[in-house]
């Protein structure tokens, strides 16, 4: 039997007039956009009058809710989707590190529950941070975490993820991995340049290479200088590089963020949480990695003052990415939703309301905060 779902009196948020429409949902796909009225065996929801949006992307989260992928249960990963939910977050890249001298059971894992029902947000693949990055540049990531760039451990990443690798994070500089982001392309893995003491020239080999993405642009990378332009030139000039932006305004300055906003264009920032445990709890101290670090107005931090993430969820971050680039709402929703879906590959099916697409939205109230998550045509949050 077809399970309808029919949302009534929602304003899309791109459309021009603001006019109401309703959404008409079937068997978790969009089947009708604009005047629709309600057939029998259709349940209802009103939207009264709320901002409807594609459910958000994040590609870079390692953590929510007290719980972390690296913690290697299913329970883990449930608290992470539902809690991913509560900020419109709809799909999700599980990310985390490989541990050279370890069995990487959470990896498994996580691999065997992409795609499952985790009650949240979909789990659609995992960004592994390292192992071939800059032991100088490698910020919260554990030594542990790091080695040589080989085939041989690719190959052991590869199995153990079992195709369910979307994304690693790589140093382009550091010998042999110029082989591997070649290798990740052939894959269908996204490349992505962060965690690095590269020039810019050889920040540019890496792209050539392959790299196609930045994690966490500014962090765990060289600054600009004026006579040794470093990656972020290199990464600006290269019009086919998108890059992950935190809005938080404690990872890039605000200033800094505006600015990166207007050089790099609307169609190649995707919005990231750097999203850990202590996302969707209050300010306190918490323990990762056996670490402690202290959460504080959405920011993390050791003790020595490195910064490991957010604890601010994907709608907060969009409040915060308005307030301080005066960007529109249009231009906004689509650096989580349209962008990060291009990078991931699944725009055919996800990141946009579009007739035949998948029925993952978010009703927006005015300040953007979250009061209904839709994931598959089916109420996962509601506020």
């Amino acid at each position: 039997m077809t399970q309808r779902l029919l949302i009534t009196n929602c304003r899309l948020f791109d459309a021009e007039d603001r006019e109401a429409v309703s959404i008409l949902i079937e068997d978790g796909v969009v089947a009708k956009i604009g005047q629709i009225g309600a057939g029998a065996g259709c349940d209802i929801l009103d939207a009264q009058g709320r901002i409807a949006a594609p459910g958000f992307i994040d590609v870079h989260i390692q953590g929510a809710g007290g719980a972390d992928v690296l913690d290697g249960t299913v329970e883990a990963l449930k608290t992470i989707s539902q809690t991913c939910a509560r900020f419109g977050t709809t799909s999700f890249l599980a990310t985390t590190v490989f541990r050279a001298d370890d069995e990487n059971e959470h990896l498994r894992l996580t691999a065997e529950c992409t795609g499952s029902n985790l009650g949240g947000a979909n789990l659609v693949g995992i960004h592994i941070e390292g192992p071939f990055i800059s032991a100088n540049k490698r910020g919260m990531i554990q030594p542990g975490c790091l080695c040589l760039p080989s085939a041989e451990v690719l190959d052991k990443i590869l199995d153990i993820t079992a195709g369910k690798l979307a994304m690693m994070t790589i140093a382009p500089e550091v010998s042999g991995s110029l082989e591997i982001i070649r290798s990740l392309v052939d894959s269908n893995i996204v490349a992505s340049f962060a965690h690095s003491e590269a020039n810019y020239e050889q920040t540019l080999a890496g792209i050539k290479a392959g790299i196609s993405h930045v994690t966490h642009l500014f962090n765990a990378m060289s600054p600009v200088h004026h006579r040794s332009p470093g990656p972020l030139v290199a990464i600006f000039e290269s019009e086919e590089i998108t890059a992950q932006l935190i809005a938080d305004g404690v990872h890039i300055y605000p200033s800094v963020l505006k600015l990166t906003f207007e050089i790099l264009g609307p169609n190649r920032i995707v919005l990231i949480t750097d999203g850990i445990q202590a996302m969707g709890l209050p300010d306190g101290k918490y323990v990762y990695n056996g670490i402690e670090y202290e959460s504080k107005n959405g920011a993390a931090r050791y003790k020595d003052g490195t910064l490991i993430g957010t604890a601010l969820g994907l709608s907060e971050l969009l409040q915060r990415l308005i307030r301080f680039t005066d960007c529109g709402l249009d231009i906004a929703i689509k650096t989580v939703t349209e962008n990060p879906a291009k990078v991931l590959g699944i725009e055919d099916r996800k990141g946009s309301i579009e007739v035949g697409k998948d029925a993952d939205l978010v009703l927006l109230d005015e300040d953007l905060s979250v009061q209904t998550t839709i994931v598959a045509g089916k109420v996962v949050f509601e506020k």
